[in-house]
């Protein structure tokens, strides 16, 4: 924030509120350098010694496996910003492990007929003479460019073959002919809508996943809800705190000023703005532990270098560090192909490509997560799907209907869930696209309510009554 002055907290309630997060967290790490006059950090005994009035007691602190470091921090939810850190003081105490939910966006409108291909229906490759993925086969010199058999009518996308072990084992599911009933084929709205929860409906505050949060009983992390992402996803946001990040590491000392708030908060009456300043100083030594820790992969689990295979890894993070995740959020864009949506081969081009790293990144998460994987469900979607015919760019244009998928140890996968529709003229919607026929919020009640043990499926979808697929 060098440089920025407007948004800086300018009195001690503006320092108590989210806005001031940032700037608690820059005096934190200039704290731990011992660039504070006044204050003393030993690392070694993990205490922080105050030099300034309105403090005269030592505190000790005991290292945490708990962390919170980054270089885009943001926290949502009123009053969320001063209790987090008390209630990260609790992180080492053993809880039993919760149940959590993963949410992946696949932004841009992913074409779920050449993800999820359905080599039985003639009329598919009638429909892309040439961008279809070709039927499975055991020829070796065509093996590499078909798709990959699952149940003798669906298949994957070549690319997509570090799932296919999961699928055989039964821990990932698919649903076809899925999504939101809401015709709009406007990215934003679609969005919106399955962000919320609420398809059709502009008005919508929230989103689903802070609304699917379970009640919490006593303290909660600061960490109970997560996104790898500069900005919180539409479906985070709402009265429960969550949490955004860019990254775990590279948090970065911003702020100068944030010494002179700080001394105006301790010197405070306000017993809150005291708390609040002391929060800060526990955080220091939760940073300074992790910052010493480097995270390996466990079961050579090997992510792609890309943006998406980096998030799911620090969600792996996160979750393996017990730092009371319930639910985490991740998205990769770069959907939506209306040109040459296939190279000159099917198993190459910006779709192989994308579902190269898409497939890497979600396999190497469960080998990653290991056991831990019987408490996580991974579920993955996209705001709309793409038309049945190929375009005259040898692209697709925007659709209805798609695909999700399902992941878990608890998950009934090795199916293909959904009634299919068929893709002959008079069975397509609005003549063009792949018709409905499951509502994605039957996917996502099913895994809040059976996974997740919320039964209030009336708060989270409001005005739609989940029906439950048999998923979980």
């Amino acid at each position: 924030m060098n440089g920025r002055t407007k948004s800086r907290p300018r009195s001690s309630k503006e320092w108590l509120n989210s806005g001031g997060l940032p700037e608690r967290m820059d005096f934190a790490l200039q704290l731990a350098d011992n660039k504070v006059p006044g204050w003393k950090v030993d690392p070694s005994a993990a205490t922080i010694r105050p030099g300034f009035a309105g403090v005269s007691e030592e505190v000790t602190m005991p290292t945490r496996r708990f962390f919170l470091r980054n270089s885009a921090l943001a926290m949502v939810g009123a009053g969320a910003a001063p209790l987090w850190l008390e209630r990260a003081l609790h992180a080492d105490v053993p809880v039993a492990r919760k149940k959590i939910l993963v949410a992946i966006f696949q932004r841009g409108a992913a074409d779920g007929l050449n993800v999820v291909v359905p080599h039985g229906e003639k009329a598919y490759y009638e429909l892309r003479p040439t961008i279809a993925i070709p039927r499975p086969t055991s020829d070796p010199g065509k093996k590499k460019d078909a798709a990959i058999d699952l149940d003798g009518f669906f298949g994957l996308h070549p690319s997509l073959g570090p799932l296919k072990p999961l699928f055989d084992q039964r821990h990932l599911a698919i649903v076809d002919a899925v999504g939101s009933p809401d015709p709009t084929r406007s990215h934003f709205d679609a969005q919106d809508y399955m962000e919320s929860g609420t398809p059709g409906r502009k008005a919508t505050e929230d989103g689903w996943m802070n609304r699917a949060l379970p009640k919490a009983a006593g303290k909660v992390s600061p960490l109970r809800a997560v996104s790898l992402g500069p900005l919180l996803p539409r479906a985070m946001r709402g009265s429960t705190p969550a949490v955004a990040m860019q990254a775990i590491e590279g948090f970065q000392v911003r702020s100068a000023e944030a010494r002179r708030q700080l001394e105006q908060m301790s010197a405070s009456k306000s017993l809150l703005m005291q708390a609040a300043g002391r929060e800060t100083f526990e955080a220091v030594a939760m940073l300074q532990a992790i910052q010493r820790q480097k995270y390996a992969p466990a079961a050579g689990a090997d992510y792609p270098h890309g943006r998406f295979g980096q998030a799911l890894q620090q969600i792996a993070q996160l979750i393996k560090s017990d730092a009371g995740v319930e639910m985490a959020f991740a998205d990769i864009g770069g959907w939506d192909h209306h040109v040459n949506e296939l190279g000159a081969r099917p198993s190459e081009g910006v779709l192989a490509d994308l579902l190269r790293e898409y497939g890497q990144a979600l396999s190497a998460f469960w080998k990653d997560m290991g056991d831990r994987m019987n408490d996580v469900v991974v579920v993955t979607m996209s705001e709309f799907g793409r038309t049945a015919k190929e375009n005259g760019n040898r692209g697709t244009d925007h659709g209805h209907a798609n695909s999700m998928m399902v992941m878990g140890g608890a998950v009934k996968g090795g199916k293909v869930y959904g009634k299919w529709p068929g893709l002959e003229k008079e069975q397509l919607h609005d003549s063009r696209d792949l018709a409905l026929t499951t509502d994605f919020r039957d996917v996502l009640g099913e895994l809040v309510s059976r996974h997740l043990g919320n039964p209030s499926l009336k708060t989270v979808f409001p005005g739609y009554e989940p029906k439950l697929l048999g998923l979980v």
